[in-house]
């Protein structure tokens, strides 16, 4: 049997194959551990990452909520930084992990704030 931590690199892996980040439309990828979750924007062709955003930020720490509520004001927050740099589209990278929970939430509150996916 293989365990979950295995199952999630081999979904990452082939994810990866197929989502890129640009200069022009960054990927937006994202990690959730237990008690946390970040988010960052990279552009893949010069290997960098332009900016984080996690649960453990300035503007976010210390909020309370559940751990869904916090992952929306995440999705929030990177949602403003990356409109201060003009960047209106991503590509989301969802890392592995199942595109349900705080996740999706992530995703759907950095939308409402105003990014394309």
């Amino acid at each position: 049997m293989k365990t979950k931590a295995e199952i999630r690199e081999w979904r990452k892996k082939r994810i990866r194959k197929k989502v890129s980040g640009t200069n022009d439309r960054p990927r937006l990828s994202v990690f959730r551990s237990a008690a946390h979750i970040y988010a960052q924007i990279v552009n893949d062709e010069e290997q960098k990452t332009l900016f984080a955003v996690s649960s453990l930020s300035v503007g976010v720490k210390g909020e309370s909520g559940t751990k869904t509520d916090i992952a929306k004001k995440v999705g929030n927050l990177v949602a403003q930084k990356c409109l201060e740099k003009d960047i209106k589209q991503v590509v989301f990278d969802r890392n592995g992990f199942v595109y349900h929970g705080r996740v999706k939430a992530l995703a759907d509150a950095a939308r409402e704030a105003g990014l394309e996916f």
